[in-house]
């Protein structure tokens, strides 16, 4: 079978497993790059020496978390083709990600949360940021919330995270009172949370991402703003505030405690707090 052949076969399994759309999309630009590197050959003449010299001459400029996801989508590729008998042998088993440090999540300080917040002048900005900030929310997730999702009385609403788990988050009474600001300065009847401001229509992930950084310009803050980072923020505050790092996973909705753990990297007043209080 050929290459582009199985790889259509792939993602209509992984599809039907539920992955997302976006995520598939980055499975097809995997699966062209692949192939315009050794041509749409029969996916049994692949070999190990094919794919390693493919990601030195393709992957060799990629920051290693790059090259680890390139590599782990041509593994799980290859070992379902050969589970589904397109191969005599997953020639992608042996392939190994490289080594990578520990990346500690980057957040604003509380200062720079202020600045950001007092940076913003349309009542879409502030909704967007005090929504973004104060619930912790992916941009993802933002993305797909519809304005009747939300729980007025209590400030909070049911998103859909990765692996299309559901999760309640909450918003501040800050955040209320600009989205009800923001809800009536509109004159569309589109169903999505947050919309564009010319010919309404639900926002895009990038779009979301724009007005993030036009409101970090105009607030000249020296950190480099976009909307993940909100995310860090408000899981870094909580911790610094005293939230425990189990209600802080549920929150976030981090599947392994452990990658909720990393924020503790970044809690420089709450391990000050410690030191104290211990030593």
């Amino acid at each position: 079978m050929l290459l582009s052949q199985a790889w259509r076969l792939y993602a209509a399994d992984r599809q039907i497993e539920g992955f997302s759309p976006h995520t598939l999309k980055g499975y097809a630009v995997q699966a062209n790059m692949l192939i315009k590197y050794l041509g749409d050959i029969d996916v049994d003449e692949v070999t190990l020496l094919d794919l390693k010299e493919y990601l030195v001459e393709r992957g060799g400029h990629l920051k290693p978390s790059s090259l680890g996801m390139r590599i782990r989508v041509l593994r799980a590729f290859f070992r379902w083709s050969a589970e589904e008998g397109h191969c005599q042998a997953n020639p992608a088993r042996k392939l190994k990600e490289p080594k990578m440090g520990k990346r500690i999540p980057k957040a604003l300080s509380e200062e720079d949360t202020v600045a950001l917040q007092e940076g913003c002048r349309s009542p879409l900005e502030h909704a967007l940021v005090e929504f973004m900030y104060s619930t912790g929310c992916r941009i993802g997730e933002v993305y797909r919330l519809n304005r009747g999702a939300l729980d007025w009385d209590n400030r909070s609403c049911i998103v859909l995270g990765k692996g299309d788990k559901e999760r309640e988050v909450y918003f501040s009474i800050k955040a209320a009172i600009w989205l009800r600001k923001y809800f009536n300065s509109r004159k569309d009847t589109d169903m999505a949370l947050f919309v564009t401001e010319r010919k309404p229509h639900r926002m895009s992930i990038a779009e979301i991402r724009y007005v993030i950084k036009r409101v970090a310009r105009r607030s000249e803050l020296d950190a480099n703003v976009y909307p993940h980072k909100l995310r860090h923020s408000y899981a870094t505050h909580l911790l610094n505030n005293g939230a425990p790092m189990e209600g802080i996973q549920t929150l976030l909705g981090h599947t392994n405690l452990s990658t909720t753990m990393l924020y503790a990297s970044l809690s420089g007043p709450r391990r000050k707090e410690i030191y104290r209080k211990f030593f």
